[in-house]
């Protein structure tokens, strides 16, 4: 008789288990298919231009189960700057990660970016541009989460001008901080030309720009192929 009370305890714990993970499992759907439809709000209207009302509708899901997935707003923006970086860094450094560091990986890095806000991955093209914006001036922990993903961006690409040059495959005199600068604003301000006169044309003029910066800082060509317009 212990037996088989001792077979049925488990059989029912196997089976709240698997209800349990059922749940969480449709949670995380959920939750992914809110944050799809986040990230490409805040993309155009910023991160204060998200809210459960205007998500629910944009979603599909209910007012209540969004706010069960998040609890608050700050919750919510906080979820849609963290699902934004993971796209970020898959469709941007991830892919450039291939190449070996320096200037490859460089030029890797800067197509991958152009291309990211060209092909429009969310609507109001790069996320961070569009979110930095908005929350530049106001204190918290979402601006902190903004920042964090950019100065790690603006880092990374920092990053590979100094391997370059160790390997010498840029000038040794070159200035790897303002070099850096200056190729993600290239960046930055072909997002934001395109995005207002609804052109693709800064894309172009942005690779132009960044290949011959790089040539001057004394890259060869054959290593700025990905970066032929």
């Amino acid at each position: 008789m212990s037996d088989i009370v001792a077979h049925g305890a488990a059989e029912a714990g196997t089976a709240r288990g698997r209800a349990s993970d059922g749940r969480r499992l449709r949670g995380d759907a959920s939750r992914r298919t809110v944050l799809e439809s986040a990230t490409d709000i805040a993309s155009v209207d910023g991160l204060d231009g998200l809210t459960i009302g205007r998500l629910a509708t944009a979603s599909g899901r209910g007012k209540s189960s969004i706010a069960t997935l998040f609890r608050s707003k700050e919750g919510l923006q906080l979820a849609t700057v963290a699902a934004a970086r993971e796209i970020f860094t898959a469709l941007i450094v991830e892919r450039a990660r291939v190449e070996p560091r320096g200037v490859r990986r460089l030029a890797a890095l800067l197509r991958n970016a152009l291309d990211y806000s060209r092909d429009r991955v969310f609507t109001g093209g790069c996320f961070f541009a569009a979110t930095a914006a908005d929350v530049d001036s106001k204190p918290g922990p979402v601006r902190d989460a903004v920042r964090t993903a950019l100065v790690d961006w603006y880092g990374y690409v920092e990053a590979q001008v100094r391997h370059a040059i160790a390997a010498g495959e840029l000038d040794s005199a070159a200035d790897a901080e303002q070099l850096a600068f200056e190729l993600v604003a290239l960046n930055e301000e072909a997002n934001s030309r395109s995005l207002l006169l609804q052109d693709e044309r800064p894309y172009a003029l942005a690779a132009r720009a960044m290949r011959e910066r790089l040539r001057a800082a004394g890259a060869v060509p054959e290593l700025l192929r990905m970066l032929d317009a």
